[in-house]
This record gives C-alpha cells, structure tokens and sequence, in this order.
C-alpha cells in the first residue's frame, strides 16, 4: 500500500475537512484490500447513511472504529485528527494544557486523557524487537532526596535504556521501560522483551545482568564511561521531559511518557512530520479500546506534577 498522509497543515486540511473524510480515511487504512465483515469474512456489504456497515450475509452491523483506540468515541473523528495533527507536528510534543487550548476542549481532564491514550497508540502491537549489538543501561529519574544513592534508590523512578549500536556513537532504535528495581527478574524481562535472541547485549558488570546469557544472549561487559549510547538517550529523555513538560510528570504515568519519547525518537529521521501523523493513525487502528475512567486523569496542570526537580537527574553511573 502506497503510503498515503498530508505533507502540512494546508493539505492536512483540504484533506480532512469533514467528518466522513476522516472515516473514509480509518476505513482505507483498517482495509487496504476492501472491507469484509470480521465475523464471516463476508464481501457483500453496504454503508448506511451513517457510516456503519452491513453484512447481507450474517446481517451483522460495524463500523470503522469499532474495537480501536476510537470505539464508542463521543467526540467526531475530527477532532481526534486534529489531535493527532497537533501532536505530530510538534517537534518536541505536546502538553495536555497546550491541546485544550488548540481543540477547544471543555476540561484539562478530558484532554489529558486524549494524550494518554493517543501515547498508548505509540506502541504497536507486534513491533520487532531491536537486534544486532544492543547496549543495555539503567537510568534514574527525580529529584535528589536523602537515602540510598544509585541502584536502590528510593523515591525515584528507575528507567532501562536499550539503544542499537549501529557503529561509532550511532544510534539505531531504542526501547525505554519504566521498572521496579534492578534486579534479574526486572531486567532479565526487560531485554527479553525488547531485544532478539541470539543477539549480543553490551552491559556494565552490574550482577543484575548475569541472567542474560541463559536467557540465549551473548553478554558484553563494558566499563560504564562505554555505554555511551544509552548515557546519551538518558540525556535527550530528561531534556525532553524538562522541555515540554516541565517536569510534571506522574511516576504512576511514566510508561505513557517513555512511549512517545521513543515514537519520536525512532522516527527523528523522517523528512515529514505527516510521515508520524500517519503512523499514529495507523497505530491507533491496532490497539484495543481503553475507557477514560481507567486513566486517573489530574484535574488541571498544577495537579499532574511528582517529580519535585527533574533537572536534578540521579544516575547510579551516568
């Protein structure tokens, strides 16, 4: 399928100027081959005069939102285009402040659970996993309390880093996990979830890692003034945070954050942000629904603030 996106805000809205455009547009992208029913797999069907669609052979009825990040939805598509607009076009991201305002929207509440869910949208399902030689760190974030420093530190958010090494300080993709504490158990899961078998992982000497050759990988041990790649990531990441946030970032909401960071990042090459408009929508297809009322949305921007000094970045060895 020929990719198929606006190249800037003029054609992004000639494109969608209604609607039925913004639903003409899900349905070309959730059916590339043309709609067939998902219960029969039936081709011969109908759109009403409402944009659903109807199956003459099971009499079934659906439409082109339903079970995606845009079921039962009450408000237009629209308007969830412009959102996705909004948001991609930034270079750095947006607040929830900063779309209410653009969207008009009636509360701070309802546009930070826009965000969050659009966030969520960033992770595709199935994505591959990083492969090749992938360095692998950990990083903390929050302001400097008393107490433990490094591994083991309370009151802070620790976060794993895993950066492909695709040559002399070139970075490939990257995956970023918030995690309980550093132990194997956390860790181990974490570079298996994100990282290919068989592929070489470079780490510190941190004990924590010991599980890796076990688990089918080939463990490198660096010094940590080596692990430049993700050091540098955990830089971008905490700039990014400070910059467009202010730091008002919840820990319980962290996993939200690190998603978009690393949506952005992975695609900080694209030469259109139409390109990332694209994937988004293409994303938000893919993922199953998740009502507002599960996300613990703060009631205004004063309220959605835990890390006390994020420019006071922790690191155990960063």
């Amino acid at each position: 399928m020929v990719e198929d996106y606006p190249r800037s805000l003029t054609e992004f809205e000639a494109r969608f100027p209604t609607e039925t455009s913004c639903l003409e547009y899900l349905a070309k992208l959730r059916w590339p081959g043309g709609f067939a029913y998902p219960r029969c797999g039936g081709r011969d069907t109908w759109r009403t005069s409402r944009g659903l669609w109807d199956c003459r052979s099971c009499g079934g009825r659906t439409s082109v939102t339903s079970g995606t990040m845009f079921h039962r939805t009450r408000k237009p598509v629209l308007l969830w285009f412009r959102a996705m607009w909004h948001i991609t076009s930034q270079k750095y991201g947006a607040n929830a402040l900063g779309l209410q305002r653009v969207l008009g929207l009636g509360s701070y509440e309802t546009a930070w659970q826009w965000l969050h869910k659009l966030r969520r949208a960033m992770v595709r399902p199935g994505r591959d996993q990083l492969s090749g030689c992938v360095q692998v760190d950990e990083t903390y974030l929050g302001g400097r309390k008393s107490g433990k420093p490094g591994r083991g530190a309370q009151g802070k958010a620790l976060v794993a880093i895993a950066v492909e090494d695709q040559g002399p300080k070139k970075i490939g993709r990257i995956r970023l996990r918030h995690i309980q504490d550093a132990s194997s158990k956390s860790l181990g899961g974490f570079v298996g979830d994100m990282v290919a078998p068989h592929s070489i992982v470079a780490t510190d000497d941190w004990q924590g890692y010991s599980i890796l050759s076990s688990l089918g990988y080939t463990r490198s041990i660096l010094s940590p003034k080596d692990l430049v790649l993700p050091h540098l990531v955990a830089s971008l990441l905490k700039r990014w945070l400070l910059g467009t946030y202010q730091g008002g970032v919840k820990q319980t909401h962290l996993e939200y954050y690190l998603d978009e960071f690393t949506f952005r990042f992975n695609r900080r090459t694209s030469g259109s942000r139409g390109k990332l408009f694209y994937r988004l929508v293409q994303q938000a297809l893919m993922v199953d629904p998740e009502p507002g009322k599960k996300l613990k949305a703060p009631t205004s921007a004063a309220a959605d603030e835990d890390f006390d000094d994020l420019d006071a970045w922790d690191d155990h060895n960063m």
